[in-house]
């Protein structure tokens, strides 16, 4: 079936008020996925965070390409008469960020990219039937009672949790259990399918990004296997205007395990940038 040529309305979280930030989550993922980062910078800020097409409450019975994503967005924008925003993306949020940088240069004031790359690389291991069972019941449990140790130790280590996580600890089940299992359990099979054929057909932007020129933060957990630190580094290398952090002994949902850092890195990155959220430069 042939990709949408228009728009969908997506389904939106606005919080706050003040300069806008524009937060794209990953795969599997939603909206509220990215309030490890929205309920802090609505404080300052009008932080934008949609449901991408496919995912979360942005429902589609058609396949689609990624390309689609841009075309919902850049429509996002426009009907909230966002004129120019700071774009936030976690994994593929973050790709989606660049190519929006890209193709909006004029709307983007500056790029916030968690756990993500312009050639993204994974190292992750073959999946066993016991990965897969151990999954299942850490997650079951942790639905039931969040970040309960015991389920930690008995099941959540010998899960996949230990490859998107480090730091094995209840606040990181926490977000595990209320976001990441309802994100998981809405996205469609028409975003994984687009997702996967944009990867298969080798995603690769790496030439591109000298063309873009508003400031970038890029930050990756050293032990992520789905996208590998040395490919986050490498997308960092090519922005020219980029300052890099890699965070030790975390993974993909490196936001999740080490928050306040995290958080602290991005308020700090910001002062040191004002113009990024509307304000003069020093």
């Amino acid at each position: 079936m042939s990709s949408k040529p228009y728009a969908t309305d997506l389904n939106v979280q606005v919080q706050g008020k003040g300069f806008p930030i524009l937060c794209l989550h990953g795969h599997p993922g939603a909206g509220s996925s990215m309030s490890v980062f929205t309920r802090h910078l609505s404080q300052r800020f009008q932080t934008i965070a949609p449901d991408l097409r496919g995912y979360g409450k942005s429902r589609t019975q058609l396949d689609f390409k990624m390309t689609d994503h841009l075309i919902d967005l850049e429509a996002l924008l426009d009907n909230f008469r966002v004129e120019r925003c700071l774009i936030l993306g976690w994994s593929l949020g973050g790709i989606l960020a660049m190519e929006l940088a890209l193709r909006l240069p004029e709307r983007v004031t500056g790029l916030i990219l968690v756990a993500t790359a312009a050639r993204p690389r994974g190292s992750h291991p073959p999946i066993s039937w016991e990965d897969n069972f151990y999954t299942g019941l850490a997650s079951i449990v942790n639905r039931l009672q969040p970040g309960w140790q015991w389920n930690i130790e008995t099941f959540g280590k010998r899960s996949l949790y230990r490859y998107l996580i480090q730091q094995h600890t209840p606040a990181a089940y926490q977000y595990l259990a209320l976001e990441a299992m309802s994100a998981y359990l809405q996205t469609s099979t028409a975003a994984t399918r687009a997702l996967n054929t944009a990867l298969k057909a080798g995603y690769n932007r790496l030439a591109e990004l000298e063309q873009i020129q508003c400031p970038s933060l890029v930050l990756a957990g050293e032990a992520d296997r789905h996208i590998t630190v040395e490919s986050s580094q490498e997308t960092a290398q090519h922005l020219k205007n980029c300052q890099w952090h890699c965070y030790p002994n975390t993974a993909h949902l490196f936001p999740w395990e080490i928050p306040d850092q995290v958080l602290g890195d991005i308020d700090h990155w910001i002062e040191d940038n004002p113009q990024v959220v509307g304000l003069a430069g020093k």
